[in-house]
């Protein structure tokens, strides 16, 4: 059997229960293969000769040439059908994007699915919403509904279609890039394990968010984790932590899930992040994939509003952070261009009428500062005094090879600029318990690769 290579890099994709009806699911993921995937296109439908412009085939066997890789989206009971032909034709990928299996209830026909194609076809799914990535987007939400991230470096696994595709819009939306996006579903058979191992050795692949409702082997899962984490961090959100919410997993993917406190002590086993909330995986994954982990608990904060710095020094103390004093020089430094009613000490308040160059010259001094090992930068752009040239400010601290985040609050007109900030790989938060929780992760991951 192939790895799982042809998933991702297949040369040509069959979707079977392509549709000519706008709205219907199996027209978005046809149209939006056709937009993005540069490979050969076989629409299946019994019904048709030709959907959006490509001839159509009423079966895979009708197809003359190879097929890499199946897409099935049609009703549960023809599934089974639809997968022995894909054995006949000796295509050995499929996702299933169909639901209606054991996540209803329907446990034979998972395992009837799960029988027949052991050994013979891989598969992904079913009840999952299908990969996205560069080249290749099989999700069914319309673009206008759902807009897809930039090229970027997390890769997410998630076990819900629902959390990883509204969260690919929100990523979106922040300007964040992704690097592959996979939706397992009721992982018949390719489940979070081979993906980790897969995701391990892909290039774009810098941090991996993990969504996770059930995991079935859990030694091997930890095995792998242990392994993956020396060279990339992995965050997880783990759902059904309570007794409702493990029996709405039950009613999801038709698996159980074990009790709370056993999955956080080997995620902390495995090294592995662990998210409370979808903000926080958000959060903690973009940081991990665009900046260095802390080498310890010291870190700086550097403002322009003096009680989101005190928001900011809470948090950190909070989080297990320190704030050392400055060092005799660059506090020396400092108050050679700062203004009397500056505060030159950590946290830095550069106050109400900071300018561009005094943040550029504070934040060249800090981040020289040996007592400091990373930065939250607290930047708010509505200040007249501040030019655009603060974006590239902020982006030019990637030069010192410290890592740091920005919080930067407010409307559009702020979040324009975070957006291309989040394109050049600074992770950008809007409220500073978001930015230290980040800087945190990081000084967690530091941590981690320690005692590897």
């Amino acid at each position: 059997m192939p790895d799982l290579e042809l998933f991702f890099n297949p040369k040509s994709i069959a979707v079977v229960g392509a549709s000519r009806t706008p709205g219907k699911i199996g027209y978005s993921i046809l149209e939006n293969l056709k937009i993005t995937f540069k490979g050969k296109l076989y629409p299946i439908n019994p019904q048709a000769t030709e959907i959006l412009g490509l001839n159509a085939y009423p079966s895979v066997l009708s197809v003359p040439e190879p097929i890499d890789l199946a897409v099935i989206a049609t009703p549960a009971e023809t599934v089974k059908n639809i997968v022995i032909e894909c054995i006949k034709k000796k295509i050995k990928a499929a996702i299933i994007i169909s639901s209606g299996f054991s996540e209803i209830g329907e446990k034979e026909r998972e395992l009837e699915l799960k029988n027949i194609s052991k050994g013979k076809i891989r598969i992904i799914g079913p009840n999952c919403v299908g990969i996205y990535q560069k080249g290749m987007d099989m999700l069914f939400f319309p673009r206008e509904r759902l807009k897809r991230p930039a090229d970027g470096f997390i890769s997410h696994i998630t076990q819900s279609g629902a959390v990883g595709s509204t969260l690919l819009d929100v990523i979106a939306s922040e300007g964040v890039g992704i690097a592959k996006f996979v939706s397992i579903g009721n992982k018949v058979d390719v489940d979070e394990i081979e993906l980790l191992d897969f995701l391990e050795k892909d290039v774009a692949t810098r941090a991996i968010a993990l969504y996770i409702e059930t995991i079935n082997r859990g030694k091997e899962f930890v095995d792998i984790t242990k392994r993956v984490v020396k060279k990339k961090p992995i965050v997880v959100l783990k759902a059904g932590k309570t007794s409702k919410g493990q029996e709405a997993v039950l009613s999801h993917t038709g698996a159980l899930a074990g009790p709370a406190e056993i999955y956080s002590a080997a995620f902390r086993q495995a090294g592995i992040i662990e998210a409370k909330n979808t903000e926080e995986m958000f959060d903690y994954s973009k940081a991990l994939a665009n900046q260095p982990p802390l080498a310890d608990n010291r870190i700086a904060i550097v403002t322009d509003g003096g009680g989101y710095g005190i928001l900011a020094t809470d948090a950190a103390i909070q989080t297990g952070l320190e704030l050392p004093q400055l060092s005799d020089s660059t506090i020396k430094t400092l108050k050679s261009f700062l203004p009397p009613h500056a505060i030159a000490k950590n946290p830095v308040d550069l106050t109400g009428d900071a300018t561009t160059e005094r943040y550029q010259q504070t934040l060249e001094a800090v981040f020289k500062d040996k007592n400091v090992s990373g930065v939250v930068i607290i930047c708010l752009m509505q200040v007249p005094t501040i030019t655009d040239g603060i974006i590239d400010v902020l982006r030019d601290c990637k030069m010192y090879g410290k890592p740091f985040v920005v919080c930067a609050t407010g409307g559009s007109w702020v979040q324009e600029r975070a957006r291309k900030l989040e394109g050049w790989g600074v992770p950008v938060y809007d409220m500073p318990e978001r930015a230290v929780k980040a800087m945190a992760a990081l000084r967690d991951y530091g941590q981690i690769l320690k005692r590897k």
